[in-house]
């Protein structure tokens, strides 16, 4: 009598039973996709949100530290201050000669940048600066926009409405 290849209580699972499996895989994969797409344009939302944080801080202390004006503007060659409210090119520092402190270029993908100004200027030695509210905005729309808010004093401050304490357009 030959002894079976396979032990009795040791049994794979069929064709059928495994297709079935990975049908289901596939119906969860594919109603779990719109959350994912969610939380990837938080992501790059919350990123340029906290990108815009840190500059107007950098300029901040800067403008601080060294005693001179600072400018933050937006820029599409990163060279110069574009002088339009888009800042979506990227984002420089420039002293009031406009020489570049700091450049940051815009990422890969990422949402658009509106400010009410088309720079944001850090006097010399004060902590004074030009209000300005730049509104971070991706292909949502308001209901998902954030806004960074640069206050009189130079502090910023996230939000998801503006100034005045109304919603955010985009």
């Amino acid at each position: 009598m030959s002894k079976p290849i396979f032990p009795p209580g040791l049994r794979g699972h069929t064709l059928a039973e495994l297709l079935v499996v990975l049908a289901l895989a596939a119906v969860l994969a594919g109603l779990a996709m719109p959350a994912f797409a969610g939380l990837l344009h938080d992501s790059r939302r919350d990123a340029a949100v906290h990108g815009l944080l840190h500059a107007v801080h950098t300029a901040r202390q800067l403008a601080a530290l060294r005693g001179e004006e600072v400018r933050l503007c937006g820029s599409m060659d990163r060279q110069r201050c574009s002088g339009s409210a888009d800042w979506s090119g990227g984002l420089l520092l420039t002293d009031a000669a406009g020489t570049v402190w700091r450049n940051q270029p815009a990422a890969e993908a990422a949402p658009r940048l509106r400010s009410n100004r088309t720079s944001i200027s850090f006097e010399a030695g004060t902590s004074f600066a030009t209000p300005a509210t730049i509104v971070v905005c991706d292909r949502r729309g308001p209901a998902a926009a954030r806004a960074v808010i640069v206050s009189r004093s130079g502090r910023p401050r996230a939000s998801d409405r503006d100034a005045s304490n109304r919603p955010l357009q985009c």
